[in-house]
C-alpha cells in the first residue's frame, strides 16, 4: 500500500544502535514480507543476545519512536490505486470487510498508516506482535474475520493482497486467494511462479469489481 522509503529498516538500525550499540545491525536482515518480531529474533540470535520479554518490549518502544521520527524525513508515498480501491471496496458492498495483515507490530503499523492517512480504513487484522510467523498471522486474521462476519466465511472468500512471495504463501496457508502486486522488490513473473491467483504491475491495473470476482 505504501512506500516508506526505507524508514522501517532505518528505524530498526537506529534502535539497534540505541540499545546495543550496533547501528549496522539491520544491514544483514531481509525485510521483505517478514514480521518485526522475527527480524528482532534473527538479530538477537546472530549476536548471541538472550531474548527476554522486557528486551523485546524495550526494543519495539525505541523502534516505534524512531519510526515516527523518520517517516516525516523521507519521501514515502501511498502507491497508485490504493485510495481508489479502498474507497471502491468500502462503498461497494456492506459484506466486504477490509483487514490489515502485516508483519509490523500493531503500534508500528498504526504509526506508518496514520502518517499516510490510511489507518482508519481497516476494521480487523493481524500484526507482527500477534505471532512471529507470517503464515500464523493469516490464521489469526481469518479467525478475527469470522468473529466479525460469522463462521460461514469460507477460506476461498478471503483475498490477500501483497507484494512478496511470503504474502502469496501466507494466503495459500489458509486456502485463500492472493493478488500479488509487483510494486515491491519482486517482479510479476516471480510472484506468478509462487502461485499467486492473479498478478498485476500496479493496483491501478485492476478494478475493484475484478478483484471481487477472483
Amino acid at each position: 500500500m505504501i512506500r516508506s522509503a526505507g524508514a522501517g529498516s532505518m528505524a530498526f538500525g537506529r534502535a539497534f544502535g540505541t540499545l546495543f550499540n550496533l547501528p549496522e545491525g539491520a544491514a544483514l536482515l531481509d525485510f521483505a514480507g517478514r514480521t518485526d518480531t522475527s527480524l528482532l529474533k534473527e538479530f538477537l540470535d546472530h549476536h548471541s543476545i538472550e531474548a527476554t520479554e522486557n528486551l523485546e518490549s524495550s526494543f519495539f518502544h525505541v523502534y516505534t519512536h524512531w519510526l515516527g521520527e523518520l517517516l516525516p524525513q523521507v519521501e514515502g508515498a501511498v502507491l497508485p490505486g490504493v485510495f481508489g480501491l479502498l474507497n471502491a471496496f468500502t462503498t461497494h458492498d456492506a459484506t466486504v470487510q477490509l483487514g490489515l495483515l502485516t508483519g509490523n507490530t500493531r503500534l508500528a503499523a498504526e504509526v506508518k498508516l496514520r502518517h499516510f492517512d490510511l489507518w482508519g480504513e481497516f476494521k480487523l487484522g493481524a500484526f507482527g506482535d500477534d505471532h512471529a510467523c507470517r503464515n500464523e498471522l493469516a490464521s489469526i486474521a481469518e479467525r478475527r474475520a469470522k468473529q466479525v462476519i460469522g463462521d460461514s466465511l469460507l477460506s476461498e472468500e478471503i483475498l490477500v493482497i501483497g507484494d512478496t512471495p511470503r504474502d502469496v504463501e501466507c494466503a495459500q496457508s489458509i486456502g485463500a486467494k492472493s493478488l500479488a502486486v509487483a510494486t515491491g522488490n519482486f517482479d510479476s513473473a516471480t510472484l506468478r511462479n509462487c502461485g499467486a491467483t492473479r498478478t498485476v504491475e500496479m493496483l491501478v491495473d485492476i478494478h475493484a469489481e475484478e478483484i471481487l470476482r477472483l
